[in-house]
């Protein structure tokens, strides 16, 4: 099970979203998230509604009959985020998403397809999104750097942040 948070002070925070967790929150707190290598870090977000989610996503595929944590995987983190959204009474068509990550972090290895865990990653959040008609605003996807990100609901801007590139937003 991912956690769920849905605070409601108006001082704003930054909820901190763990590897293979997710979180919600409503504005005025960001979210955020360190540790993206290979993994995807999605945010799902309804700014009308002043509501933002984020999973911290392992791997493109859940394997058959998994019971575990849920935010492992691509396919079940983001079935349980697009959940929480419709417990607020949001369809996934109005929603908006931005995502980064999925980087190719095992050097030499483009051209196997088990150790391309980054790019199957960010392929599954693209499909997954699309069949879901969510739509995906704006990606940061390759490379062969870590991320850390943070999104602020109020401005609609995802930070992000690389040893190599520094401090960008989209």
């Amino acid at each position: 099970m991912c956690e769920f948070t849905l605070p409601s002070i108006q001082e704003s925070q930054l909820i901190r979203v763990g590897i293979a967790q997710g979180a919600i929150v409503s504005g005025p707190d960001r979210i955020g998230t360190t540790g993206l290598g290979s993994c995807v870090g999605v945010v799902l977000y309804h700014a009308r509604k002043n509501i933002a989610g984020l999973v911290h996503i392992m791997l493109p595929q859940s394997p058959p009959n998994f019971s575990g944590n849920v935010c492992k995987y691509a396919d079940l983190a983001l079935d349980w985020l697009l959940d929480e959204f419709s417990k607020q009474g949001l369809r996934p068509s109005s929603l908006k998403a931005k995502a980064a990550g999925g980087a190719q972090m095992f050097s030499g290895s483009a051209n196997s397809d088990i150790l391309r865990v980054g790019p199957r990653n960010a392929e599954a959040v693209e499909n997954y999104l699309r069949d879901a008609g969510v739509e995906l605003v704006s990606t940061d996807f390759g490379g062969n750097t870590g991320r850390t990100i943070e999104f602020d609901l109020q401005t609609e801007l995802l930070q992000i942040r690389t040893a190599i590139k520094g401090t960008y937003t989209i």
